[in-house]
């Protein structure tokens, strides 16, 4: 059983909410992750002061593997020419020098792509071709049986809601792509709220049968959420087995001070299937 926390949109700054931060430093260790997936918006405007913060928020994680991406707001904003000449220096220098990683597991490859694109896009982000190459590199070299997940920023999907959200260009393709690589779950943040689902739900694809798990998570330490996460904080708590992928959707309650699961999400690894109630391998 390989267990994941995903955190995500922590945006230290002012939306930082320090009470729900401690409370995930609580939680963290009491649910026993073998690795930490951060996607993204470390901070609220790429301040060295909050990359500092951030960075000891980090330090303060249980001592497991941890996958880190840059997200939209990790570069600077106002600072123009920063943002063009030296966007993620801030970002190198507090959190790590990598944009783009892989992080090897036992049974599992987090295969994690910077979707920034601060020279072309302020908010929204890209995967272009070196982004993909850097992905085919890492999974093609791997045996088939490992689990393969990719972390970004930025969304492939929109989330089924009434906020409407633009996708990153170019996304059909690199679902597509990934498919045709074997991948199993993406894992994003940026939409500040959460959504588990297919990518089927949203795009018909190449292949009808090998739809991509997609888990977005929510603002986890910050007032900015959204939609149906509007001013709530949430994160994802993931554990892969041989049979099945099971993804558990929690959210801090203030009355608690706590985090608890909201939802949970079973879906059968490949090649099972779920019949009557119980897992089977498919024929």
């Amino acid at each position: 059983m390989l267990t994941l926390l995903h955190i995500s949109d922590l945006h230290f700054g002012p939306p930082y909410v320090p009470e729900v931060g401690e409370a995930v430093l609580r939680a963290a260790p009491r649910l026993q992750p073998d690795a930490i997936v951060v996607s993204g918006d470390l901070t609220q405007r790429a301040k060295a002061v909050q990359f500092e913060e951030a960075r000891e928020f980090l330090q303060r994680l249980p001592e497991v593997p941890r996958v880190v991406v840059p997200g939209n707001h990790d570069v600077p904003l106002y600072r123009i020419a920063e943002r063009l000449l030296t966007p993620h220096a801030m970002y190198r220098k507090y959190i790590q020098e990598e944009l783009s990683s892989v992080c090897r597991l036992n049974g599992a490859l987090i295969v994690a792509l910077d979707s920034t694109a601060p020279r072309r896009a302020i908010s929204n982000g890209r995967i272009g071709k070196a982004e993909l190459a850097f992905c085919e590199a890492a999974f093609r070299a791997t045996d088939d049986d490992v689990v393969k997940i990719v972390v970004t920023h930025h969304h492939f999907v929109p989330a089924p809601d009434y906020v409407h959200d633009q996708t990153m260009p170019k996304s059909r393709r690199a679902i597509n792509h990934f498919v045709d690589l074997g991948v199993e779950l993406i894992l994003g943040g940026h939409l500040h709220r959460g959504y588990i689902g297919n990518s089927l739900d949203v795009y018909p694809g190449v292949h009808r049968d090998r739809g991509i798990i997609v888990a977005q998570c929510g603002t986890t330490t910050s007032r900015r959420g959204r939609g149906r996460e509007r001013a709530k904080n949430s994160f994802n708590l993931i554990k892969i087995s041989d049979e099945m992928l099971r993804i558990t959707h929690y959210m801090y309650f203030h009355a608690l001070d706590d985090f608890a699961p909201v939802s949970r999400h079973i879906f059968p690894r490949p090649g099972r299937s779920f019949v009557e109630g119980t897992l089977h391998h498919a024929d």
